[in-house]
């Protein structure tokens, strides 16, 4: 109900909340009813009246229902409602057992059939609940489960024998009277929490939760928890409780340390009926609490000193190791080991870092150190851990720890005080002067070593060291305008080793040699070479000078003409533009044409002054409108007269006739070469007038020699594709072939044999050709063949020719070697 002066039981029963004061007429309230599985919820208006007083209660309160329905608002008869009825779960009979009798009032007057629907009548369950349907009486028959079903909500119907309805139909509530059948049965049967060490009494821990099937508004399901057992029970048996309603475990003791117990395994029971154990029922559960760390300790050296060593000038070297103890979890903020240099090292030479598996320290170099400056360092290392440590607790003297770390002393390389050094001095100082002394220094205060000096790099090879001392001297003259000079400054190199021994070492240093000018070059005319044209004021001559000097001792230059020979200054005339150009030009109307060497004077400005006369060559020529110098001109200014002009031309015409006439002569001699058939000239190369016959005579009875010699290819393309002037001398030259009138088909021997002939005699008379250059070669060959072998035919040497090199000669010429040689044939 809305109003708080009333409350509603479960059963429906309506009650006063507190004492209080009806009105005279009458109080409405509106209750309202919901079903928790079907979430169907019902309202119901309830109108309290003022009844007489009693002798009981004083005043009696008359209560008349309204129930809401889709016609509205209808009234119950107060005799046909059936108070709710209460059965017991788990009843064992007899069964059926009767629970109630439904009577109308009717029932004196007509014959009256009852029966029940609803849940567990005629919908299922069914037949829990049944019905005489002639007494009313309604019976249930078999033993109720209420954490099954709990209540039933049935409807008693009254017809009479036709069926008709006599009753409206009444509700019938059924409740299970719960009773203690289930015992509690936790969530979980193994719980897991933890605590941290160290936690003060009260501190929450986990909480564990058990359900009872029965009634929970009942005994029956009232849970009450608690603890049986504890292991280990260290520092105490009870080091926990437990709420025994809520299950929520707590610290009750003091002394939790990880270091000691990591693990407690607890056994809760939890009971029903608030835990009567004698009447409740029972089950337990396991609840592990784990005791987390928490930095309760202080990390701790395990020894108060520590001792390393490291060499001079090392870098990334760990000299020592540090090592620690703590208690806490390993690999843990708790447990993870930082180190801090807190003294002894005030330049930063070392640094401590920690091992990731080991935790421990290790002192590493970062910063090279000096044997000279510092042969110990004594440091002070603190270590802590990542994680702060915990409330209350403080560091422990042994954090702290001394670390000895002696430095080695190692042979170290001289060095420059000065490196690049630069001095100044003017150039053309002569050999031997003393220019400074470069010397180096010897780390090793330490160490008894001498240093040796020595030259490294000295391009020009200008400068001398004193192997001893160190002293620069001059080995030649320095030159400003050196090319190996790079703006006014010349750059050496030098060496400086001591003699230790492990290694010896050595050190450079650069001397950088500033030369500052000289007046030491002379000017140096520009251009050359000039023309200009024969009569003055046309064109000038513009003129400079390039001297190798630098500012001040190059420009203004003076230009001038030399009084000797006196024709220089008759003829020609400077004019000064400004300090560095001038203008040559013609002092006469007229200067015939031709090549003329002008000698100039150039002055520079240099202290004291250097002068040059240098001669530039003038070309006069006539010249055209323009000023330009025309073509006969620029012949006639080369020096020649009109006479040698014209001989020179008579000469290219007489030149030009004899190339003609030698091409016309070349081309008549290879007309009459045409012209021959047969016959071949003494003097021209055999090789370029054999014949090639398609056809061949008879076979050949002698066939000593090599005929591959005499094969002449039918196709030039082999030799027509070779480099020019690349042959051999078996093969015909390229060129045009004379063309021979046609043969008869049969040759005459006369003719093959006169020709055969010729050959001979000029292989004869020529030494120096290979015989078979002469030979006719034959393409066809056949029996009955009318020529002679070549064999058969004698040499007409008359014998004055001596032919015995042909033994020389090799394998291929033996058979010539024995025809003409005169050896005797095989």
């Amino acid at each position: 109900t809305g109003d708080l002066d009333f409350k509603v039981r479960g059963d429906g029963t309506l009650l006063a909340a507190q004492h209080l004061q009806v009105p005279s007429k009458q109080l409405i309230l509106l209750v309202t009813a919901w079903d928790p599985q079907t979430l169907g919820t019902w309202e119901a208006m309830v109108r309290l009246l003022v009844a007489e007083k009693s002798q009981h209660s004083g005043h009696k309160v008359r209560v008349s229902q309204s129930h809401q329905s889709a016609n509205g608002l209808r009234r119950q008869k107060r005799d046909w409602v059936i108070p709710p009825i209460n059965v017991p779960e788990n009843s064992r009979g007899p069964f059926p057992q009767q629970l109630v009798r439904i009577r109308s009032d009717k029932d004196k007057e007509i014959h009256i059939r009852y029966s029940i629907t609803g849940v567990g009548a005629d919908q299922p369950p069914m037949e829990v609940f049944n019905i005489d349907p002639v007494s009313g009486r309604m019976y249930v028959t078999r033993p109720m489960d209420r954490e099954e079903r709990a209540s039933y909500h049935l409807r008693a119907h009254a017809v009479d024998m036709n069926g008709n309805k006599v009753e409206n139909p009444i509700d019938l509530y059924i409740y299970v009277i719960d009773m203690n059948d289930n015992r509690p049965e936790f969530i979980n049967q193994v719980y897991n929490g933890s605590v941290d060490e160290g936690s003060k009494p009260g501190t929450y821990v986990m909480t564990v939760t058990a359900n009872d099937a029965d009634d929970g508004t009942t005994a029956n399901g009232m849970v009450r928890y608690r603890i049986v057992t504890q292991t280990p029970q260290s520092p105490s048996q009870n080091m926990f409780t437990i709420n025994s309603e809520t299950g929520d475990i707590v610290t009750v003791a003091a002394g939790l340390d990880r270091e000691k117990v990591q693990q407690y395994i607890v056994i809760v029971q939890a009971t029903d009926m608030e835990g009567n154990l004698n009447y409740g029922l029972s089950n337990t559960a396991t609840a592990i609490i784990t005791v987390t760390d928490v930095n309760d300790n202080p990390p701790e050296f395990t020894t108060s000193t520590y001792s390393g060593e490291v060499p001079e000038n090392r870098v990334e070297v760990v000299v020592a190791n540090l090592t620690v103890m703590d208690r806490d979890q390993p690999h843990s903020p708790n447990w993870n080991a930082i180190y801090r240099i807190i003294s002894g090292d005030p330049s930063g030479h070392f640094t401590v870092r920690t091992d990731p598996v080991t935790n421990e320290g290790m002192v590493t170099v970062v910063k090279a150190v000096d044997y000279e400056m510092n042969r110990a360092f004594m440091l002070t290392v603190m270590v802590s851990n990542q994680a702060p440590l915990a409330s209350g607790i403080q560091m422990s003297f042994q954090s702290t720890a001394g670390v000895t770390i002696s430095v080695t002393d190692v042979n170290e390389a001289p060095y420059f005080p000065t490196n690049h050094k630069l001095i100044r001095l003017e150039e053309g100082v002569p050999t031997g002067t003393v220019l400074t002394t470069f010397s180096a220094v010897d780390p090793d205060r330490f160490m008894q070593q001498a240093v040796r000096y020595s030259k490294l790099s000295d391009p020009a090879n200008w400068l001398n060291i004193n192997a001893t001392n160190g002293q620069i001297t001059t080995a030649a003259v320095l030159d400003r305008e050196s090319d190996y000079i790079k703006n006014n400054v010349y750059e050496a190199t030098f060496l400086a080793a001591d003699n230790g021994e492990n290694p010896p070492a050595s050190g450079t240093g650069t001397l950088q040699i500033y030369l500052i000018d000289i007046n030491d070059n002379a000017p140096e005319l520009l251009p050359k070479e000039a023309q200009i044209c024969e009569k003055p004021n046309l064109n000038v001559i513009n003129i400079t000078a390039a001297d190798a000097d630098i500012d001040p001792n190059v420009g203004p230059f003076v230009f001038e003409l030399p009084s000797v020979p006196s024709a220089v200054r008759k003829n020609w005339t400077i004019t000064r533009l400004n300090g560095d150009y001038a203008q040559l030009s013609l002092r006469i109307m007229y200067l015939e044409a031709g090549v003329y060497d002008v000698p100039i004077i150039v002055t520079d400005s240099g202290n004291p002054p250097l002068y040059n006369t240098s001669v530039i060559k003038v070309k006069v020529c006539p010249c055209d409108e323009n000023g330009d110098c025309t073509t006969i001109g620029a012949v006639a200014a080369a020096g020649l007269g009109t006479g040698a002009i014209i001989a020179i031309l008579i000469c290219i015409i007489i030149l030009l006739t004899m190339v003609l006439l030698f091409v016309v002569w070349m081309k008549r001699r290879e007309k009459e070469r045409h012209t021959k058939q047969l016959l071949i000239d003494p003097e021209d190369d055999v090789r370029d007038n054999i014949l090639k016959y398609d056809e061949e005579g008879g076979g050949e009875e002698d066939q000593d020699y090599d005929l591959s010699q005499l094969q002449q290819p039918e196709t030039m393309d082999h030799v027509l594709n070779k480099t020019p002037g690349v042959r051999r001398v078996d093969e015909r030259p390229i060129g045009a072939e004379p063309q021979y009138p046609i043969r008869p088909v049969i040759p005459h021997p006369g003719d093959i044999g006169d020709f055969i002939n010729e050959g001979l005699r000029a292989a004869d008379n020529d030494p120096t050709a290979p015989p078979y250059d002469s030979l006719l070669v034959f393409d066809y060959e056949g029996s009955g063949s009318t020529a002679g072998s070549v064999s058969s035919l004698n040499s007409s040497s008359s014998g004055d020719q001596d032919y015995d090199y042909l033994n020389d000669w090799g394998p291929r010429f033996k058979k010539l070697a024995d025809m003409y040689g005169g050896g005797e044939e095989d």
